[in-house]
């Protein structure tokens, strides 16, 4: 099974503490510190369990200019046989359908059978998984925890469904799925992965290669546009209640009454 996982580089939260442009126009970008979507980094993980378990290829994809390469490498050196850099100046300021476009493309040429993303990217809407299966027509599903291949071209999976439920599904190959967290443990990756795949050559493909309309992507395509960053307002806080475990139950049943929630 050839295994497609789009993955991305974004500001890594553990590491930065995230603050607004004056303008409302971005983030603060200057110096921070990047690394690969987390939720991707499960789904690199699920495509390479398959891949050793049923035999296949796992190739990992990104979207981005020459210091997405990082995230790529990584994955290669946590056991993605493939990197692809889809890289083009006509790519910047695509919204998430001109990153479903791009992608589309990209899995039209490597003829894949599979392709997972992770459930949450794209500044957290987590859209693109969506949008990359209706562009192709393929079969989709999301918040993905489980993934059994079966005979005839059927995968069976999980889903994380409201309540906490579990729900079991069949769907045909090739797909589209969205991986949750908790699916797998991603493995580490150490300095010796790193170094195996540190001068292995990665092929860049920009929309020419593709056969790609730059006029379905990038800023002047875009449908979906930020009008502004900011941050909301601090609310009231909390309120601690004192006492005895007596008093802060009367206090606790006086305040639900107050608030409603009581009769």
């Amino acid at each position: 099974m050839n295994i497609l996982v789009c993955v991305k580089r974004v500001p890594d939260t553990a590491e930065n503490e995230i603050e607004v442009r004056p303008d409302g126009t971005d983030i603060r970008r200057e110096d921070l510190v990047y690394s690969v979507n987390e939720w991707d980094n499960y789904a690199v993980e699920e495509a390479i369990q398959i891949a050793e378990r049923t035999g296949g290829t796992v190739t990992v994809a990104t979207v981005g200019d020459a210091d997405a390469e990082e995230v790529v490498r990584r994955e290669m050196a946590m056991g993605a046989q493939q990197g692809l850099m889809l890289t083009d100046p006509a790519f910047e300021g695509s919204d998430g359908r001109g990153i479903a476009e791009i992608l589309k493309a990209a899995v039209q040429r490597g003829r894949y059978d599979l392709v997972l993303c992770g459930a949450q990217a794209d500044d957290g809407a987590g859209q693109v998984g969506g949008m990359l299966a209706a562009l192709l027509d393929w079969p989709y599903a999301s918040l993905v925890n489980r993934i059994e291949v079966l005979e005839g071209q059927r995968l069976r999976i999980g889903r994380e469904i409201e309540g906490g439920n579990q729900e079991m599904s069949e769907i045909e190959l090739p797909c589209v799925l969205s991986i949750q967290t908790g699916i797998n443990e991603p493995r580490y990756v150490g300095i010796r992965g790193i170094r195996k795949v540190a001068s292995v050559e990665i092929p860049a493909l920009g929309a020419s290669e593709l056969g790609l309309d730059p006029s379905r992507v990038g800023r002047a395509a875009c449908r979906v546009r930020k009008l502004d960053y900011f941050v909301p307002p601090a609310g009231a806080g909390a309120e601690i209640l004192q006492g005895s475990p007596e008093e802060i139950a009367a206090r606790l049943v006086d305040l639900l009454k107050a608030k409603g929630g009581l009769k």
